[in-house]
């Protein structure tokens, strides 16, 4: 069946793509839990559909503007979530319900810097998915999408590129910020993510859909530049603090040094 269009939403914090069909629609990613009522409505209210013709919600990593809205999604319209084939949860153990709660806070703090009011962004730290997809395989009820495993933001991150338009959306592997891209925040394995941008730069596609941007064509050599910059070594919360306490490790012992030796 072919595709209509391929409609952008602004989100909470983050862009929303919606693949619109005659009779079912496909949600290129889980959103944040706050945007859940406006997808619905948008549903309802602008394309007059049934929100049963939801037939697919994507989770392309499990951050909070990613996956948050995903279970909202399936209880209201029955829709199948469709994720990475990973045996272990992301936020598993002690240490990943600590980084779940940090990374909602930093979704708040996002939300702030926007001028968005406060809303509720609580969502479950595991994910079931319905259907768990590998590289190359298709997105269910959705043949002309392609699953890609892009890992680096993440060690799940996952971009589907429509076949037909040539089209990707790559969720948080790129960002574009008023008029310069970025890397993410954070970057789980810079190896891997390096290679995650070699391998969207070498499907030549049309457009790059970002969550955190717009729809963009990018030229060779902008994907050469964001190979050339991306980060060399891991820049997660963890590595950060580590990298404070040893510059505050580092300064202390050398203000100590100095004064014990103040004609250095």
């Amino acid at each position: 069946m072919r595709l209509d269009k391929i409609v952008r939403l602004d989100g909470y914090i983050q862009s929303i793509y919606l693949a619109v069909y005659a009779n079912k629609l496909l949600l290129l990613d889980g959103c944040c839990r706050a945007d859940v009522p406006m997808v619905l409505a948008y549903i309802t209210d602008t394309l007059q559909r049934p929100i049963s013709q939801l037939k697919v919600v994507m989770v392309t990593h499990m951050h909070p503007d990613h996956a948050g809205g995903a279970l909202q999604f399936k209880k209201q319209t029955g829709c199948l979530i469709v994720s990475a084939d990973k045996k272990t949860q992301w936020y598993g153990g002690i240490g990943g319900r600590a980084m779940h709660l940090i990374d909602m806070n930093l979704a708040h703090y996002v939300a702030r810097r926007q001028g968005r009011s406060a809303k509720n962004l609580y969502y479950s730290a595991h994910l079931n998915p319905d259907v768990m997809v590998k590289d190359g395989d298709r997105v269910p009820e959705f043949d002309e999408w392609q699953v890609l495993e892009t890992p680096g933001h993440t060690d799940r991150d996952l971009s589907l590129f429509h076949l037909p338009s040539r089209q990707v959306y790559t969720a948080d592997l790129i960002i574009k910020l008023r008029h310069k891209f970025v890397a993410p925040f954070p970057i789980y394995d810079p190896k891997l993510y390096i290679q995650s941008l070699q391998k969207i730069k070498a499907l030549k596609p049309s457009v790059v859909m970002m969550a955190h941007g717009r729809e963009l064509a990018i030229d060779d050599a902008t994907f050469d530049m964001l190979i050339t910059q991306a980060p060399k070594h891991p820049r997660t919360i963890k590595d950060t603090i580590k990298h404070k306490l040893l510059w505050r490790k580092d300064a202390n012992f050398t203000v100590f040094s100095r004064r014990r030796n103040p004609k250095r």
